[in-house]
């Protein structure tokens, strides 16, 4: 890979010889501007306004407009001369975790490769530092006319650096969220977690650019004289007016592409089923705590002593009868032969 800067890195009293290059590349497909009567293409030409001719790249410096639009010359010469530390060196100031780094800060990618033998062992013992350390390196740098910002990161055996736009270059969110007062109910936060649980995660080496082979099937088809391929009908939707509504039928498709459950499935029960929340159960829930509160409440009916509660809840077999019919005439004699002895006292007083 061809390096676009060279310099040091600069770790204390350290010095590792690097050389910058690019870790990203674009792989859009880039066009030309033609005269659409004959294809022939458009060019721009740099031209010099007080001369009126066109000048070759050689010709071409940098300037600095000044307020009443005076050209002040600056030369490579002069940006190499800059009074900075940092012109021709990585300077590290800190290091930090990385979630203290904000997203929104990051910039171009770069690998920083070590230049020469010599580097390799500063080179490898910053790089196993900042692997025990679990921690990025937060540095100074000069590229392209200005001083950067940046982050040195340890990815696979060699050292990234991301830019970092400065704090103040980042806007703060203001105006950006919605000024109405909503409330987002439980059920609609239930369904949006189902939603994003059967979408899943997903590797992102198996994502790609659908856009650019699609255009690339398009130019394929131009090129051998043939139609090119139609665009597909567009999804048929509509206004959403109903949250809930969308939410249900957006689980039940994502569910339904990729085969995990039935369509019927897509409902707010099951979501909640772990959740102490709402006092509304559905589904086995329910049925589940009518069982369970039928004998509660049958219990204390069955333990008075009146037998005429008693009795219609033992109604249940012909045995239960049976023996009550025999207890019945077990006791009758009982009954009777009081009776007789008390007659025959009474006779023989």
């Amino acid at each position: 890979m061809r390096s676009i800067w060279n310099g040091a890195i600069s770790f204390g009293l350290v010095s590792i010889p690097i050389k910058l290059v690019n870790a990203t590349e674009s792989h859009s497909i880039s066009f030309r501007q033609v005269h659409t009567e004959d294809n022939g293409r458009i060019r721009y030409r740099k031209v010099c306004e007080l001369e009126e001719r066109e000048v070759t790249q050689a010709e071409i410096g940098k300037a600095y407009e000044d307020a009443d639009g005076t050209m002040i010359p600056i030369t490579d010469e002069d940006l190499s001369h800059l009074p900075l530390p940092t012109a021709r060196t990585i300077d590290i100031v800190a290091f930090v975790p990385a979630d203290r780094i904000d997203p929104l800060q990051m910039d171009a990618a770069y690998y920083l490769a070590a230049s020469g033998a010599p580097a390799a062992k500063p080179y490898t013992l910053l790089r196993e530092a900042l692997k025990r350390s679990n921690k990025v390196a937060i540095a100074k740098y000069a590229l392209r006319g200005r001083e950067r910002l940046g982050m040195l990161r340890v990815v696979g055996d060699a050292i990234a650096m991301h830019g970092l736009l400065w704090p103040d270059e980042v806007r703060a969110p203001e105006g950006v969220a919605p000024d109405a007062h909503v409330t987002v109910r439980d059920k609609e936060l239930d369904l949006a977690d189902a939603l994003m649980d059967t979408l899943g995660e997903v590797d992102l080496e198996d994502l790609h650019d659908e856009y650019r082979e699609a255009l690339e099937e398009v130019i394929a088809a131009k090129a051998a004289g043939e139609v090119p391929p139609e665009a597909p009908e567009p999804a048929t939707g509509g206004k959403v007016l109903d949250l809930m509504a969308a939410l249900e039928k957006s689980v039940r498709e994502a569910r339904e592409s990729r085969g995990a459950e039935p369509a019927e499935h897509a409902e707010v029960t099951p979501l909640t089923a772990g959740r102490p929340a709402p006092k509304q159960t559905g589904g086995k829930k329910s049925t589940s705590t009518t069982a369970k509160k039928t004998p509660a409440k049958k219990t204390p009916a069955a333990r008075k002593p009146t037998s005429r509660t008693a009795q219609p809840a033992k109604k249940t077999t012909t045995a239960t009868s049976t023996s009550r019919s025999t207890a019945s005439t077990a006791k009758t004699p009982a009954k009777k032969t009081p009776a007789k002895k008390t007659a025959s006292r009474k006779r023989s007083a």
